[in-house]
């Protein structure tokens, strides 16, 4: 694996993860004998290999071809906090030994997390700012902004003297993010003149007609939920999202109720979002503890485990074990947040143990009035995205076989004139005509945690 090296006249991109799933993405782009990664996530309780039963609390991608060479490796940029694009870093730098390169909320978060593996003094870390352009060793860099479910996503304009990746990274077109600035596509639209040869695109809900949901669009039907409810709220919703955490400290303020987090990554995100400037100063969270203390309708608990992952707060205040907070009948529990596939089991389970309890339960997909968003974009979104930068060739990633279908479908009706799709460890070979050399790599999975 380690004589497959890109030349002077060369542009390679090789996924190690996340191309044919969603998750644990980290991948490689080559050139003049040297490689840059772009991000190293993780995935949650899964099996290494597709036949197997045992399930692993933490996985990531295995990266022994990139450690094998890990002198080529000049650098790895991160395009946002998300654990599956940097859920892998601390547990991988060790073994990759290079620069880290990514923005200021990204790198606030990185820190937290490689303080706890006794890396931050080791770690070079180099912030760059939003609309930045860097040299990395033969690659040129540019951070473009972007709308997505956290704070300061970027896509990549990579350029080299073989040619020009956009590399889009996690995104949607949303005019109200309630964090940062809407979307603003004019640096994607001056892209379309020609000098982009490939488009690396998002492809997670491109087999969703029409265009996703702003986040701002989540206030109105979640205000409804917390203002009819008489006894304790409690929200399930993914940690990452800032966003909808601030929404629902607006609620509160405007229902009587008081804020409290229930889980570490919740609370690692906001003491983040806290440190870096992006947590609005009148959006108050009490203690925790100080909830069971208060008349249940003064109470909105946010709680971690909107998936039914044991352990967790959810499941814990299900369960009668969480050591803080009770939960009883009239209460109600709302899950803002999609079930992702493959947790479906898990989160029936924990619904039937909240009815149990007699607590009301609101699913979002039971809504009319919408209280969950995803972070992704659909199909009229990846559409837009790909008249505008006008690539060469267009290359699926982040979603499994009918997500990079429905995107290349896309691409070709959009006017691209080639798409190449392909699985982990697939090199796409860029320079040139463009082609994809299949199984050039060997991948697989390592767990980081049992």
């Amino acid at each position: 694996m380690s004589t497959l090296l890109p030349g002077s006249k060369d542009l390679y991109f090789l996924p190690l993860g996340g191309t044919g799933e969603i998750g644990m993405n980290m991948n490689l782009y080559g050139h003049d004998d040297h490689w840059l990664m772009v991000d190293c996530g993780v995935t949650f309780k899964d099996t290494l290999t597709p036949d197997s039963t045992e399930l692993f609390d933490v996985i990531s991608a295995d990266p022994a071809f990139i450690t094998a060479q890990s002198d080529k490796l000049c650098g790895l940029v991160l395009t946002h906090a998300h654990e599956d694009h940097v859920g892998a870093v601390a547990d991988l730098w060790p073994r990759l030994q290079c620069p880290v390169y990514t923005t200021r909320f990204t790198a606030e978060f990185l820190r937290r997390k490689l303080a706890q593996h006794s890396l931050l003094d080791r770690v070079p870390i180099i912030e760059v700012d939003s609309g930045a352009t860097l040299d990395i060793g033969p690659f040129n860099v540019e951070w473009l902004p972007l709308t997505h479910s956290l704070p300061e996503p970027h896509a990549l304009v990579i350029r080299t003297s073989a040619g020009n990746v956009f590399h889009t990274g996690d995104w949607k077109i949303d005019p109200q993010p309630v964090i940062g600035e809407p979307f603003d596509p004019t640096p994607f639209q001056a892209l379309g003149d020609g000098s982009i040869d490939a488009m690396v695109c998002d492809s997670t809900n491109a087999n969703r007609p029409g265009r996703s949901l702003s986040e701002g669009a989540c206030f109105a039907g979640l205000y409804e939920q917390v203002k009819t409810t008489e006894g304790r709220v409690i929200v399930g919703c993914f940690g990452s999202n800032i966003a909808r955490l601030i929404t629902l400290c607006r609620i509160a303020q405007e229902t009587g109720r008081y804020v409290g987090l229930y889980g570490r990554s919740l609370q690692t995100m906001v003491s983040t979002a806290k440190a870096t400037g992006v947590w609005p100063a009148d959006c108050d969270i009490i203690d925790s503890r100080h909830l069971a203390y208060l008349p249940p309708r003064e109470v909105l608990a946010i709680a971690t485990g909107s998936q039914g992952e044991p352990r967790t707060a959810l499941q814990r205040m299900a369960t009668d074990s969480h050591y803080e907070l009770d939960i009883s009948a009239g209460d109600r529990v709302i899950f803002s947040a999609i079930v992702i596939p493959g947790n479906e089991t898990s989160v029936e389970n924990l619904v039937r143990l909240l009815k149990l309890k007699k607590v009301e339960v609101v699913m979002a997909a039971d809504c009319e009035t919408p209280i969950h968003a995803s972070g992704h974009p659909s199909a009229d979104d990846v559409a837009d995205l790909y008249r505008w930068v006008q690539p060469r060739i267009a290359i699926p990633v982040h979603g499994e076989a009918e997500h990079m279908l429905a995107n290349a479908n896309i691409a070709r009706t959009s006017g691209v004139r080639k798409q190449l799709t392909g699985q982990n460890g697939d090199l796409f070979v860029i320079s040139g005509p463009g082609r994809v050399r299949k199984n050039a790599v060997s991948t697989g999975r390592i767990a980081l945690r049992r």
